[in-house]
């Protein structure tokens, strides 16, 4: 059965492409349950965003391999945006992989064949199923040798509530309230109002930067920054000292606009509660301080949905909510972007038997991914699956020295350009090799 089942890869991201693709070049037959109607959807939502990653860091080898039969050119140089990022690369490679990719397929649900979590008999015997509910007809389910969840982050936003928890009223105020890098070229929504941002990453470094540049232009637009730390720390990065100069050019000129007073910095302000003053937010801290704001966008990180995967035996990691023999490489008090190791099949798998979460995702609530990460992930698991034992322990990635880099991986360029993660974006970082949203 094995060697007629194909891999079911949950997600066409990024990673979940790659993987694909990986898996394709070693003739193992796989599909691709993407939830979204097009490659990379959630990169898609930050598209009018630019990276602080070159091009070379965000193409996989195998993605460019299967690419160039068909005259692709592989872009070299230049920092692209989420939306280039995607049609200039991500949605020929869902276009070369043809019919293994399925839009608006959500998985719903994974567990074995016949075999809930609690059952030990011949469970290791039996094939996943994967519950699918198509955008148009009804739900199926599909069996698979192994599954590589591929899914990220991105629908999973962390609340305001600096709890962990929605604030208290946050729910109820969640029209006034925004959980991604808003385009600000849509001017009419932020100029000449106040906006409170909530977050300390470089996603909220880019959404900061972006209307500071208004309320230089318009007086009347003013900007706070909100940031649960005491103190200012290391909110402004790694500077000149970073190897990614796009990335420490971000921090620098967020700190210049706070000098400048364009920007308003607010530290230790924990939110608590969320009330309304007619169509304006009202942000409580815990210590009784409040922000009335026109907008409040929240930039607090994301963390992995894993509602679909409750039938399957994992072993995480009680904090960052990621794979236990990683935690430890990536976790955020410890480490940058830059300082985590390479990780491959061994450290992603769980005790369910062929079962790999990659990409952002198998960082839990880890703000430090990258893409060249995810990358190396899925091309060991990919090896690891064909049966290729020693391609699957081989380290083909090494990881510089990058800085200072919590939150997420967007970059926000200087001049006219909109600018801007990942991861990640996103509060998901998207980058330099090692890399992330």
């Amino acid at each position: 059965m094995e060697d007629v089942l194909p891999v079911a890869v949950i997600g066409a991201g990024p990673q979940g492409l790659a993987a694909a693709a990986h898996l394709a070049e070693r003739s193992v037959p796989v599909v691709v349950l993407e939830a979204g109607s097009s490659p990379a959807a959630a990169v898609a939502e930050w598209g009018h965003v630019r990276l602080f990653s070159e091009w070379p860091e965000l193409i996989d080898a195998a993605g460019a391999r299967l690419l160039d039969g068909s005259g692709w050119q592989a872009p070299t140089t230049g920092y692209p945006t989420g939306a280039q990022w995607i049609e200039r690369y991500l949605a020929p490679l869902a276009v070369a992989l043809g019919d293994r990719v399925r839009f608006g397929a959500r998985v719903t649900g994974v567990s074995r064949l016949g075999r809930d979590r609690l059952v030990d008999a011949g469970r290791g015997d039996q094939p996943f199923t994967l519950h699918v509910s198509p955008a148009q007809g009804e739900e199926y389910r599909l069996q698979a040798r192994a599954v590589i969840d591929a899914s990220g982050t991105w629908s999973t936003p962390n609340p305001a509530g600096a709890d962990g928890l929605p604030a208290i009223g946050e729910a109820a105020s969640a029209d006034l309230l925004s959980y991604r890098i808003p385009d600000f070229r849509d001017r009419a929504g932020f100029a000449g109002k106040h906006t409170v941002v909530i977050g300390s990453g470089h996603s909220a470094v880019t959404a900061v930067l972006a209307l500071a540049r208004m309320a230089r232009r318009d007086p009347s637009t003013t900007v706070t920054w909100a940031l649960r730390r005491a103190a200012v720390g290391n909110t402004f990065g790694g500077g000149d000292a970073d190897e990614l100069p796009a990335r420490g050019a971000l921090g620098i000129k967020a700190k210049e606009h706070v000098d400048a007073g364009l920007v308003s910095l607010v530290t230790g302000f924990r939110v608590e509660r969320v009330t309304r003053d007619g169509e304006r937010p009202v942000l409580v801290a815990e210590d009784g301080r409040t922000l009335t704001a026109d907008r409040v966008v929240v930039l607090t990180g994301f963390r992995p949905d894993l509602s679909f995967l409750s039938e399957l035996r994992l072993e995480l990691d009680p904090t960052l909510q990621a794979p236990v023999r990683i935690a430890a490489e990536v976790d955020p008090n410890v480490h940058s972007c830059g300082s985590v190791a390479a990780t491959g099949a061994a450290d992603l798998a769980q005790p369910e038997p062929d079962f790999y979460l990659v990409g952002a995702k198998s960082y839990g609530r880890a703000p430090t991914f990258l893409a060249l990460t995810g990358y190396e992930q899925v091309r060991s698991v990919a090896a690891e699956i064909a049966g290729d034992r020693e391609a699957a322990r081989r380290v083909e990635l090494v990881l510089p020295d990058t800085g200072v880099c919590g939150g997420a991986g967007l970059f926000e360029a200087s001049g006219a350009s909109l600018g801007g993660a990942c991861c990640a974006p996103p509060v998901l970082q998207i980058g330099r090799a090692p890399a992330s949203v």
